[in-house]
């Protein structure tokens, strides 16, 4: 059954629109994990440690291809929801042109300056080697992998997320196809893995733009653009928080790592490697969530269906209550196990990264509420605020708790550090929503500024919800 963005939003037809692009989320952050799967158990925990160091460099990068797909997806939407289906192609023919260019000059300027970027995010003389290799294989595919980001989003808005799905499928086979012939079959070591990885975002990115470069039945369609600046500006503007949120993690990334090289070497690296690899699948689902969500939200905002906001609203925030429930009780329940997988051939390292899963599980408690905030407001076009949750959840609070706590706690402040951040972030999220919804919704509040499910027991007006506004306002 086809589902269009203009439909009505069921829990079971929301539930099968977001599922392929959670998919597709989740098969791209199988890339890492396979590339650290075999270059840990069948290279070496140092090239396992470059491995770690020098990937939060790529997908900083990389996120610029968030940033455009996610904000561009919206603004297209929001273009198609006005009825303006020409303008909405001409808008996606400039970005995926962008992004192919911009892709194209950050690989070039980044392979040139590689070895003392690798110096600066934490390698020493025993991983400068495998970070240089590593990198540069992966920067040459930088731009394939800029527009395979993007092109989930694109295809959520094409009303096609089937495909996409099965493209990343494909892709994803190609890559642990690939790592297992290049590491494990023939000793290509690290040089193998980095190939591997490689090769699926260039089958992962192509396959999508010859789709569209084609006759196709979705809404969208490659055609001659109309570059259009200020629309450049407003996709970059939507998607700021999107792009905030990965450069932002990257960094952090970076942070974490030269604090667990002064304070565990090369063991805290891999062991945090480990944390990164069952963050990545778990927030993987709310990510793809978000991707798929966004365009729903910003075609029904730009329709003007204020009812049917109300409605996605809800029921994203059930779906991340019982999402984040059960990820954060899988995750110290199989904490061992995971250890295992990655690290076990070393005591000391599995037992330290068991410990950290544990501590770090709490994250997932409140994680999905912050990434769905801040994409609902990116659907809405309303850049600022989405921006403002994705800066303070990953840069501001996070840097602030991994310089600090670990000087209370020792390396178990490092674990803290993002439940913590999280935590805070939830805080400042809620805020945002009583601030800013109901200059979206009409008829979320009564004139009492009192939600209720049933009558307002003053004015007798029918609400939804039961929360008394704190802020008064």
């Amino acid at each position: 059954m086809q589902i269009s963005l203009s439909d009505h939003f069921t829990y079971q037809k929301l539930l099968r629109f977001v599922a392929p692009s959670i998919l597709m989320m989740i098969i791209t952050s199988i890339y890492s994990i396979v590339d650290g799967f075999f270059v840990s158990n069948f290279v070496g925990k140092n090239s396992f440690a470059a491995l770690n160091l020098i990937f939060p460099v790529i997908m900083a990068l990389a996120a610029v291809g968030f940033m455009i797909g996610t904000g561009g997806s919206a603004l297209i939407a929001k273009t198609l929801g006005e009825g303006k289906p020409r303008k909405a192609n001409e808008i996606f023919s400039m970005l995926v042109i962008v992004l192919a260019a911009g892709g194209a000059i950050l690989s070039g300027v980044c392979i040139v300056f590689l070895r003392p970027i690798s110096f600066a995010v934490g390698a020493t003389d025993l991983t400068i080697d495998d970070c240089v290799l590593y990198g540069r294989v992966l920067l040459a595919a930088l731009p394939f992998f800029m527009l395979q980001n993007s092109f989930q989003s694109f295809l959520a808005t094409a009303e096609k997320p089937h495909f996409g799905l099965r493209v990343t499928v494909f892709a994803g086979l190609t890559n642990m196809v690939l790592d297992f012939l290049l590491v494990y079959v023939f000793p290509f070591g690290l040089l193998g893995a980095a190939l591997a990885t490689a090769f699926s975002q260039i089958v992962g990115a192509l396959i999508p733009l010859v789709y569209f470069l084609r006759p196709n039945d979705s809404l969208l369609r490659l055609t001659r653009p109309r570059f259009d600046f200020r629309a450049l500006g407003k996709a970059c503007y939507n998607g700021s928080s999107e792009m905030v949120s990965t450069l932002s993690t990257s960094l952090v990334g970076v942070l974490y790592n030269v604090q667990l090289m002064a304070i565990a070497k090369e063991n805290g690296v891999n062991a945090y490697g480990v944390l990164m690899y069952v963050s990545f699948i778990f927030m993987a689902f709310f990510f793809g969530y978000s991707i798929a969500v966004t365009p729903v939200v910003g075609y029904h905002y730009g329709a003007q269906n204020h009812a049917e906001l109300k409605s996605l609203l809800k029921k994203s925030l059930t779906v991340t209550l019982i999402t984040s429930l059960a990820m954060t009780a899988s995750s110290i329940l199989l904490a061992n196990p995971i250890a295992h997988l990655f690290v076990g051939y070393d005591a000391e390292l599995c037992d330290m990264t068991v410990n950290a899963l544990r501590i770090y599980a709490l994250s997932f408690l409140v994680c999905g509420f912050n990434i769905f905030g801040s994409a609902f407001f990116t659907g809405l076009n309303n850049g600022t605020a989405s921006a403002l949750i994705s800066f303070l959840r990953t840069l501001v609070i996070q840097v602030a708790a991994v310089l600090l706590l670990p000087k209370l706690l020792g390396i178990n402040g490092i674990w803290l550090s993002v439940p913590f951040a999280e935590l805070a972030t939830m805080a400042i999220s809620i805020v945002f929503y009583l601030m800013f919804v109901n200059s979206y919704f009409k008829k979320l509040f009564c004139k009492h500024r009192i939600i209720f499910i049933g009558n307002c027991i003053a004015c007798q007006e029918s609400m939804d919800t039961e929360i008394l506004c704190p802020l008064g306002l």
